[in-house]
C-alpha cells in the first residue's frame, strides 16, 4: 500500500489530520497491522497468501488480532481489494468477527467525523456486508451508525449517510425483523428525520423513510411500542403526511388494527421513553459536549461554550428541529448527582433556558416547549422520575427576575396544553400536570409554587388562568417560607429574534434528594474533550493534615511520601511499605480510621474514570490492577485466612470502605481480573462480613449499584462472575437483574445472552424464576423485554413459569403477555398450560386466550381437545360449594364450567369470523367442539345453546360468499374552537389528525411567546 502524497509530513489514509495534529494511535496501530499483512502476502499467489495468513493466525491471539485488523484496514482504504479482503477476514476470524465489530464501534463513536471520504464510504459498505452475512452483533453497529445521522442537518454527507443506512434496512428487511430493538431504534430515528427532509429536492428520500416507518409500524407495532410516549410525539410531527395520517388515525381511533395487544394511545402516553432512544438522536460529538457543559463548566462561564455549540450545530434554519432533541436529552438522560446539583456547575435549566431563546420561529418554540413539558402530561410518581420534570419548573422559577416573558409563555403553555393536547384525555393530562406539581413540592425542588403562580410580574389574565387551573398551588402559606438565596451569578442568553443582551439568572438551588431508582446513572463514562476551548481543570491538593497528625511518626512519614509522589510505581512501593507496617504486631489499630481517611483522600483520583480497559486482553487487565489501592487486595489474596494479619488488613479495608464505598466493586474487579486472585472470589464474602454492614447480600447489592452508576461496561464484565460465585445472593431475587437491565444496551444484552447460552452465566433457576418474573412486571418496558430475552436464553421449561398468567392483566402487562404468547406458540399444549390459559378471566378486549387456543387448535387439535375435555369433566365432578385449595395451582387458577365454555364460545366465534369461511385446519376443530358439547350433555352437564355469530359475519356456503361489508364511516372529529390571544394552542397539538399536509413553515404554533 503506497502512502498518499503529503506536503510536509505523511498523511494517513484513514483519518483527516493537519500539520499540528499528533499521529493518531489507532491509525498508527491499524497501519502497522496492514504492514504485517502485506509483509506476509507480498509476492504470493492468492492461495499461498491465504495459507500464509492462516498459519500466522494459528500462532496466537496477538497474531490473530494483527491479521484481522490489517485486513479490516485494507477494506477501509483499498476499495478495489475490499471484496477479497472481506472474504479472507470471514475465513480467518475466530471470534465471530467480534474484534471487527468492536473496532467499527470505536471508530463510529470516536473517529467518524475525522474519517476521510473513502474510508467513510467503505465503512458503510462493510456494515452492509456484515448485515448480509448475518454476523451476530451487527445490529448494535447499525444502531451506532444511525446515531451518526445528525438531526437538523441536510448537508450532503449527512443525507448520504441517512440514505445509505436506510437502504441497508430496506434491502435486508428480513434480518431487521429479527431484532426488536433495532426495529424500534430505526423507527424512532427515521420518524425524527422525516421532519428535516421536507424540501422538494428531498421528497424521494422522505418517501422512502415514510414507507419504511409505516411498514414497521404496521407489521411490528409491538416492537415499536417499547419506544414509549415519545413515539406519539414523533408521529404527531409527521401526521400531516397523507400516508402517515392513516397510521395516525388508526393509532387514535382503531388501535386493534395495529396490534391486538395495543389498547390505545393512552397505553403509549403513560409509558416513559427509555433514555436509549432519547440519546440516539444526538451524535456522539454533540453528546460529549453537552455532558461536558453539565459536568465541567461553571455557572457564569458558559457563554463561550454556548456560542461555540451554537455556531457548530444551531446556526442553520434546518437546525431549529434539533432543539427538541437536545431538550428531551437533557431532561431524560442528563441526571446529575446531588453532589453536582449542590455545586456551581452549570445547571440543566440554564442550558434549556438558553436553547429556548435560540428558537427563531414560533413552530420551533412550540415544539421546544412541548419537549420540555412532555413528561408532565402523564406523569406518574411511581414510575416516572423527578429529574425529568425538574428542569421545566426551575426554568420558570429562575427566569422570573431576568426574563419574565420566558416564565409567562411557559406558564401559559402549561395551562393551555391541558384541554387542547387531546380532548378525550383532558382529565388524564390535568391529573398528570397536577401530579408533577405535587411531586415537585414533595421533593422540595421548590418550597412553594404561590410565588411563581401569583407573581405581580405576570399579567392579570395569566394569573387568573393559573388560579382557575391550579387553585391548590396559588395560596401562600402563612407565614411564607422563603427559599434561601445564594450569591447571584451572571449568565448570558442569546436571543436571535432580539438583540444580544446580558442577563442574570437567579441561581437559587432548592435542596432535594434524587432518591429515584435511576439516580446518577451515567452509563458509560467518557473522557470529555472539548477541543475548541482547552482549559485545564485545576483542583486543589488534598488536605489530610487533620488525620495525618493522628498517625505515629513512621506511618506519618510513609503517608507524606505517598502524598508527595505522583509516579504510580513509586506509590505502589510506598503503599506496600504501609501494608507491611499494618501487618506488624505492634501496629496500633486505633489509628486505622485516620489512615483510611488519608488514603481515601489521596487516592480519590483512582476512583474516577473507567476501571475496565477499552480493549480487554490479559496484559491490559493486569495493567489495570497495578494501582496502589490494589496492593491491599494483593496482600489479602496471598494470605491465609487463619493468619493474624489477615483480619487486621481486612479491618483496614473495611475502614477504607466507610470512607470510599467504591472500593467494594474495585475489589470485585480485582478478584475477577487479576491472575493472582484466580479462584479467590470468596474473599469478598469475608470482606462483606468485616464491614459495618456485616451482610453479604446487602454489601453486594450496594457495590453493584455503585458500579451500575459509574461504569455499565464494568457491570456487564462482572455479571457472570457475580452470578456464578454468589448464586444464593443473586438468584433469589430480581434486585441485581433489575440493576443490569435498567442500564444495558442491546449489544450488552446480546453479550449476556451469549454467556447464558454458552453456560458461563446462569441468571435464573427453577425455584425462583417465577417470583423474579412477577417482580419484573413493574419495571420499564425495555427492562421487561430484556428480562424475558435473558430468561428465554436459559433452558428452563415453560411450565415452570406458566403460573405467571394468573398475575397478568391485559391492560397493565402487555410486555409479559406478548413474550409469553410467542413462547406458548412454539409449545405443544400440556394439561397445566391449557388449565392456566383457560383460567384467565374472559374480557371482550383480551384476546390472549382466544389467540393461543386458536393456534393450538390448528396445530394440535386432538391434544387440545383432550385436555379441554379433561378440564370440563374434572370441573363437572367437583363439589360446587367450594374448591380445594390444596392443589398445586393457586386459588387464582381455579376454573369453572362457565369460564371454560365462555372461552370455547369465543374460540368458536373467532373461527366463524375467519375470512374465506375458515381454513381447512379449523374445520375439524369446529366439528370437534360440537362433538364435545354432545359428550358433555351425555355426562349430565347442562349447557346453554351456542351464541349465534353476528348477522353480518355468519359463515355462508362458499358458493354464496360475499365480501364483508365496509365498516361505517367514522364521523370526522372537529377540533374545538380555541380562544384568540396570546399563547393560543392551535390544532397542531390536538391529537386528532387534520386533513391535508402542511409544510414545516405553515405549521401553526402551540404557544406564542410573550
Amino acid at each position: 500500500m503506497e502512502p498518499a502524497a503529503a506536503k510536509a509530513k505523511p498523511q494517513g489514509r484513514l483519518l483527516v489530520s493537519t500539520q499540528l495534529d499528533a499521529k493518531d494511535e489507532l491509525e498508527e496501530k491499524l497501519e502497522r497491522c496492514v504492514g504485517i499483512v502485506q509483509g506476509l502476502t507480498n509476492g504470493l499467489s492468492e492461495r499461498e497468501a491465504n495459507d500464509a495468513l492462516t498459519a500466522n493466525v494459528c500462532k496466537g491471539q496477538q497474531q490473530h488480532e494483527e491479521v484481522c485488523l490489517g485486513l479490516f484496514t485494507l477494506v477501509l482504504t483499498e476499495p478495489t481489494q475490499a471484496q477479497r479482503c472481506y472474504r479472507d477476514l470471514t475465513l480467518l476470524s475466530r471470534d465471530g468477527m467480534n474484534l471487527i465489530l468492536v473496532k467499527i464501534n470505536q471508530i463510529l463513536m470516536e473517529k467518524f467525523l475525522k474519517l476521510q471520504d473513502v474510508p467513510r464510504t467503505q465503512l458503510v459498505w462493510l456494515v452492509r456486508e456484515l448485515v448480509k452475512s448475518g454476523v451476530m452483533g451487527t445490529d448494535g453497529v447499525v444502531m451506532t451508525l444511525q446515531k451518526q445521522i445528525a438531526g437538523g442537518d441536510i448537508s450532503t454527507k449527512n443525507l448520504w449517510l441517512a440514505e445509505s443506512v436506510l437502504e441497508i434496512l430496506l434491502d435486508q428487511k428480513e434480518w431487521v425483523l429479527k431484532s426488536g430493538m433495532l426495529i424500534a431504534m430505526s423507527v424512532y430515528t427515521y420518524l425524527r428525520l422525516i421532519v428535516d427532509h421536507g424540501a422538494p429536492n428531498l421528497l424521494i428520500l422522505r418517501q422512502k423513510e415514510v414507507d419504511f416507518c409505516i411498514s414497521m409500524l404496521r407489521e411490528k407495532f409491538m416492537e415499536c411500542l417499547i419506544i414509549g410516549r415519545d413515539l406519539v410525539r414523533l408521529l404527531q410531527n409527521v401526521a400531516r403526511i397523507p400516508e402517515m395520517e392513516l397510521v395516525w388515525r388508526d393509532l387514535l381511533h382503531n388501535p386493534q388494527v395495529l396490534s391486538p395487544q395495543f389498547t390505545g394511545v393512552l397505553q403509549l402516553l403513560t409509558a416513559r421513553t427509555s433514555r436509549k432512544f432519547l440519546a440516539c438522536r444526538l451524535t456522539p460529538d454533540m453528546e460529549t459536549k453537552l455532558l461536558f457543559m453539565t459536568s465541567r463548566v461553571r455557572f457564569g462561564q458558559q457563554k463561550r461554550y454556548q456560542d461555540w455549540f451554537q455556531r457548530q450545530y444551531l446556526s442553520t434554519a434546518e437546525s431549529q428541529s434539533l432543539r427538541c432533541d437536545l431538550i428531551r436529552y437533557i431532561c431524560g438522560v442528563v441526571h446529575p448527582s446531588n453532589e453536582v446539583l449542590s455545586s456551581d456547575i452549570l445547571p440543566r435549566w440554564a442550558i434549556i433556558g438558553w436553547l429556548l431563546t435560540t428558537c427563531t420561529s414560533n413552530v420551533a418554540a412550540s415544539n421546544a416547549k412541548l419537549a420540555l413539558f412532555y413528561d408532565w402530561l402523564f406523569f406518574n410518581p411511581e414510575k416516572d422520575s423527578i429529574m425529568n420534570i425538574e428542569p421545566a419548573i426551575l426554568v420558570m422559577h429562575h427566569s422570573m427576575k431576568p426574563h419574565p416573558a420566558i416564565t409567562a409563555t411557559l406558564l401559559d403553555f402549561m395551562c393551555r396544553i391541558i384541554p387542547h393536547f387531546f380532548p378525550p384525555l383532558e382529565t388524564q393530562v390535568r391529573q398528570g400536570v397536577f401530579n408533577s406539581l405535587t411531586f415537585i413540592m414533595e421533593k422540595r425542588v421548590l418550597a412553594h409554587l404561590a410565588p411563581l403562580f401569583d407573581n405581580p410580574k405576570l399579567d392579570r389574565e395569566l394569573r387568573s388562568m393559573l388560579r382557575e387551573r391550579f387553585p391548590e398551588f396559588c395560596s401562600s402559606p402563612s407565614p411564607p417560607t422563603e427559599v434561601k438565596m445564594e450569591e447571584a451569578t451572571s449568565m448570558e442568553m442569546e436571543n436571535h429574534m432580539l438583540e444580544k443582551e446580558e442577563s442574570c439568572y437567579d441561581p437559587t438551588e432548592a435542596a432535594f434528594s434524587d432518591d429515584e431508582e435511576e439516580v446518577n446513572n451515567k452509563g458509560k463514562k467518557r473522557e470529555f474533550r472539548f477541543h475548541p476551548i482547552k482549559e485545564a481543570v485545576i483542583e486543589e491538593p488534598a488536605d489530610i493534615t487533620p488525620w495525618l497528625n493522628q498517625l505515629d511518626d513512621t506511618m506519618k512519614e510513609k503517608v507524606q511520601q505517598l502524598q508527595k509522589t505522583s509516579d504510580t510505581e513509586t506509590q505502589c512501593e510506598v503503599m506496600q511499605e504501609i501494608v507491611d507496617l499494618i501487618l506488624e504486631e505492634d501496629f496500633d489499630t486505633e489509628q486505622m480510621s485516620s489512615l483510611a481517611s488519608c488514603l481515601a483522600e489521596l487516592f480519590k483520583d483512582h476512583f474516577r474514570g473507567d476501571v475496565l480497559p477499552e480493549e480487554i486482553t490479559e496484559e491490559s487487565l493486569e495493567d489495570s490492577v497495578c494501582r496502589p489501592v490494589c496492593l491491599i487486595f494483593r496482600n489479602l489474596v496471598t494470605m491465609q485466612e487463619d493468619n493474624s494479619g489477615f483480619s487486621v488488613l481486612l479491618d483496614m479495608l473495611a475502614e477504607f470502605y466507610q470512607k470510599q464505598p467504591k472500593i467494594g466493586y474495585h475489589l470485585l474487579y480485582y478478584l475477577k481480573a487479576s491472575k493472582a486472585a484466580n479462584g479467590k472470589m470468596m474473599l469478598y464474602e469475608s470482606f462483606a462480613q468485616a464491614t459495618a454492614l456485616g451482610d453479604l447480600h446487602t454489601c453486594l447489592m450496594m457495590d453493584m449499584k455503585a458500579c451500575q452508576e459509574d461504569d455499565v461496561r464494568l457491570l456487564c464484565y462482572l455479571t457472570p462472575s457475580i452470578y456464578t460465585e454468589f448464586p444464593d445472593e443473586t438468584l433469589r431475587s430480581g434486585e441485581l437483574l433489575n440493576m443490569i437491565v435498567a442500564v444495558i444496551d442491546s449489544t450488552q444484552l446480546q453479550e449476556l445472552m451469549c454467556h447464558v447460552m454458552m453456560g458461563n452465566l446462569v441468571m435464573f433457576r427453577k425455584d425462583s424464576v417465577l417470583n423474579i418474573l412477577i417482580q419484573s412486571l413493574d419495571w420499564e418496558t425495555f427492562e421487561q423485554y430484556s428480562t424475558w430475552q435473558l430468561f428465554l436464553a436459559h433452558s428452563i421449561p415453560l411450565e415452570t413459569i406458566i403460573p405467571i398468567l394468573q398475575h397478568l392483566k391485559y391492560k397493565e402487562h402487555p410486555e409479559a403477555l406478548s413474550c409469553l404468547l410467542l413462547q406458548l406458540r412454539r409449545e405443544k399444549p400440556s394439561e397445566e398450560m391449557v388449565k392456566m390459559v383457560l383460567s384467565r378471566p374472559c374480557h371482550p378486549e383480551d384476546q390472549f386466550t382466544t389467540s393461543i387456543l386458536r393456534h393450538w387448535a390448528s396445530k394440535h387439535d386432538d391434544t387440545l381437545g383432550e385436555h379441554i375435555k379433561a378440564q370440563l369433566i374434572k370441573n363437572n365432578n367437583q363439589p360446587r360449594k367450594r374448591q380445594s385449595l390444596r392443589s398445586s395451582s393457586s386459588k387464582l387458577a381455579q376454573l369453572t364450567l362457565e369460564q371454560i365454555l365462555e372461552h370455547m364460545d369465543n374460540l368458536r366465534l373467532s373461527l366463524s369470523n375467519t375470512k374465506n369461511n375458515c381454513s381447512v385446519t379449523c374445520l375439524p376443530w369446529r366439528r370437534s367442539t360440537k362433538t364435545l358439547r354432545r359428550s358433555l350433555q351425555s355426562l349430565g352437564v347442562k349447557l346453554q345453546p351456542p351464541r349465534p355469530a353476528p348477522e353480518k359475519e355468519r359463515l355462508r356456503p362458499p358458493t354464496r360468499r360475499r365480501a364483508p361489508p365496509a365498516a361505517p364511516r367514522r364521523r370526522k372529529t372537529r377540533s374545538p374552537k380555541l380562544p384568540r390571544g396570546r399563547g393560543k394552542v392551535r390544532r397542531q397539538w390536538a391529537l386528532t389528525a387534520t386533513d391535508g399536509p402542511l409544510n414545516q413553515s405553515q405549521r401553526p404554533s402551540a404557544s406564542q411567546p410573550l
